[in-house]
């Protein structure tokens, strides 16, 4: 029989959490060529690598991704029983840890994630805010569970992740009453000459918008662009400007910011995504956000 040094594996573990040898080394108060060696010896026990080099890090080879899962699982009861037999509470949430990209709607983003705090099940969500590019830096060394995006992943960025489309809605324009009943006539040519909000350049959704306002010839006056869509929803219900907002949460958006319908940007869709490092959705509460997704924008592109 085969048996496994878990000191070993806790070496690796505490590596493919952090993304470095430095650091593991720095919290397990170890030289690096000790945990290097200690990997070095669990790969060969493995009969495979663990870890490729990318750049100035490690990434983890899809054993590694397999061998990181168990390890996690093995730690994970291993301090469960230590609460057992000294008597601390056991039966902790389960946690997901949801990764936000920063251009994403935040109402969006809490009809995904308060799904997974309905489940029967207590569970714990940590949530961190980002880049895309950064989160999946953050995912393929498994500190995060899934991203929440409104984008795929750009080929240049190599990382070993998978993109599960959760749905897709349509686009509204809306304003604040004044600036409804003077741009909703003649919609959409009316918003030539608008006062109009804009996401920041780059973005999904405002690559879509300059591709509609160009395919209608319309020049609307830009009074702000926005990187973070609470702000410029903010601004939106001050009255500085007309914005455009994902159908699927234009109820909340109205009864939240005093804002009004001026018309459909017709062909414009938004389009949310799960990224994750499996090929298939395993995790319980991402595999609920999966299905309130569904749900959601099945119910948005039905009105």
């Amino acid at each position: 029989m085969d048996w496994l040094n878990y000191h070993h594996l806790h070496y690796f573990w505490v590596v493919a959490r952090e993304g470095s040898v430095t650091r593991a080394s720095e919290l397990l108060h170890l030289s690096q060529p000790t945990v290097s060696g200690q990997i070095r010896e669990l790969e060969k026990a493995m009969k495979a690598p663990l870890f490729a080099k990318r750049g100035r890090g490690l990434v983890l080879t899809e054993t590694g991704q397999a061998v990181f899962r168990y390890a996690d699982d093995i730690f994970a009861l291993g301090r469960e029983l230590m609460d057992t037999v000294s008597g601390r509470p056991i039966g902790q949430p389960l946690r997901l840890r949801v990764g936000v990209v920063d251009v994403m709607p935040k109402l969006i983003a809490h009809l995904l994630i308060e799904s997974a705090l309905r489940m029967p099940e207590s569970v714990r969500v940590v949530c961190s805010e980002g880049k895309l590019d950064r989160l999946a830096a953050e995912l393929s060394i498994h500190n995060l569970d899934v991203i929440l995006s409104d984008a795929t992943l750009s080929p240049a960025v190599k990382a070993k992740v998978y993109t599960h489309l959760l749905g897709e809605c349509g686009v509204v324009v809306v304003g604040v009453p004044k600036l409804v009943a003077a741009y909703t006539p003649g919609f959409p040519k009316s918003l030539d000459g608008a006062p109009f909000l804009l996401p920041s350049e780059g973005t999904s959704l405002r690559r879509s918008l300059d591709q509609w306002f160009e395919k209608h010839n319309i020049r609307p006056v830009i009074r702000g662009e926005f990187e973070d869509s609470a702000l410029l929803k903010t601004f939106g219900r001050s009255g500085e400007g007309l914005f455009a907002i994902p159908s699927a949460v234009e109820s909340d958006i109205q009864q939240h910011y005093g804002v009004e319908r001026v018309g459909i940007a017709d062909g414009v869709r938004e389009r949310f995504y799960a990224i994750s490092v499996e090929r298939k959705l395993k995790h319980p509460a991402v595999v609920a956000i999966s299905e309130k997704a569904q749900l959601s924008f099945h119910e948005s592109n039905a009105k």
